[in-house]
């Protein structure tokens, strides 16, 4: 199966629409290539890029319920390409307020060549009383799905978003639910970005899967962006890593290692917990 990871690079002086467009013919530039086998299967883009991971006053102006023209941008894109699209996620317009009373939430977007759409509302909301948890209503669900590859192995991918990486529970029970390889756009500060690296190995190696990390780079609302957005083994290998700037990362990766990683160092039947 392979992989395209795009790290997009922005700055707060250019709009969403046009950030949108160059997004879009970055992404037909990576999955645009000749015959299927010179094509990604999977192409993953950053958390929020379109309305900015931390200018969150762009947000409720920017917010789309989930058949808003940005989705239908990005299955349109997916349709267009035949690849399996993580579109990275966008500022959702619920229907109706939840449990804490927001009508927002940090919405993730997989789709595929043939439309199917799955939608992950983020679990865990940075800020610690602002930002995220001021203006956003939390997910309640854990999300995965099964998607195709032109060589017809296949995976089951869990889908988290960028703080979600800090908390371990969230992926065993991504696992439990038949995970294989972890999906996380993000919007990681430059300020803790050895965090986000080292969180990647520690959920790949404690949960022998592939995880899939796609950070911002550039520099937005006073906030440098991380970047080193990487692709880890389940044995902690780091198979793939960017740098700060604006990156794509090509990657293969063989679903079955899993199960032989699983099967030769059987550490997850003996949870206790």
């Amino acid at each position: 199966m392979r992989i395209a990871v795009v790290q997009v690079a922005y700055g707060d002086d250019e709009p969403m629409p046009e950030r949108v467009e160059r997004v879009c013919a970055l992404v037909r530039g990576t999955a645009g290539g000749d015959g299927a086998g010179s094509r990604p299967d999977v192409v993953v883009l950053p958390e929020l890029w379109g309305p900015t991971g931390f200018d969150y006053r762009r947000w409720e102006a920017l917010a789309e319920p989930l058949d808003g023209p940005w989705v239908r941008a990005m299955a349109a894109l997916a349709r267009e390409l035949s690849v399996t699209l993580h579109a990275g996620s966008f500022v959702e317009r619920l229907a109706e307020a939840g449990a804490d009373g927001r009508r927002l939430a940090n919405t993730s977007l997989l789709v595929t060549a043939e439309g199917e759409r799955t939608a992950y509302r983020k679990i865990h909301r940075f800020g610690f009383g602002s930002g995220e948890p001021k203006l956003l209503e939390a997910g309640t669900e854990v999300v995965t799905a099964r998607i195709a590859s032109a060589t017809g192995e296949g995976a089951t991918v869990g889908l988290s978003t960028c703080y979600d990486l800090r908390f371990p529970e969230l992926y065993r029970q991504q696992v439990d639910a038949g995970a294989e390889v972890f999906l996380v756009p993000a919007a990681w500060p430059a300020a803790r970005v050895g965090h986000w690296t080292l969180l990647g190995r520690a959920r790949a190696v404690e949960d022998q899967a592939f995880v899939v990390q796609c950070n911002t780079a550039g520099t937005h609302a006073r906030t440098e962006m991380g970047g080193r957005s990487q692709v880890v083994a389940p044995n902690g290998d780091v198979l793939a890593e960017a740098g700060t700037g604006e990156e794509v990362l090509v990657v293969d990766v063989d679903p079955g290692v899993v199960a032989s990683t699983r099967e030769a160092f059987p550490v997850l039947g003996d949870r206790r917990l």
